[in-house]
């Protein structure tokens, strides 16, 4: 298990677990109205977008595991794995930054080659 410490490394640890967990809203509660999200297929702004990127892939996941969340009270780095119907060990990385408690900026870091040969979902 990941010692937690520092405040965004917290924030982090519980919001990846929440959405890991297909808990949307839960997940949705650690973020900025005003968040911005860099990904491999695109640049989303603000917390409704991020949803619409985060949302469709959580509702794929069949098992997911979050391998450690490393961070202090600014930035944190989640590092996950997840089994979906189109990818059994599907890896991601967010680094993520947070102010004033919530999540406001996102790199999220992930392959979308199993996505596009199966024909999987492309948002996430």
């Amino acid at each position: 298990m990941t010692a937690i410490t520092g405040s965004a490394q917290k924030i982090a640890d519980e919001f990846v677990r929440a959405w890991l967990g297909g808990d949307i809203n839960k997940a949705m509660s650690f973020v900025s109205e005003d968040i911005v999200c860099e990904a491999p297929n695109g640049r989303f702004q603000g917390l409704d977008r991020y949803r619409q990127f985060l949302e469709p892939f959580t509702n794929t996941l069949i098992s997911s595991t979050v391998i450690g969340v490393l961070g202090d009270d600014t930035h944190a780095a989640t590092v996950y794995t997840t089994e979906t119907p189109f990818a059994k060990d599907f890896r991601g990385i967010d680094y993520l930054t947070v102010e004033n408690g919530k999540i406001t900026h996102a790199i999220s870091v992930f392959d979308r080659s199993p996505l596009i040969q199966t024909g999987g979902n492309p948002q996430h």
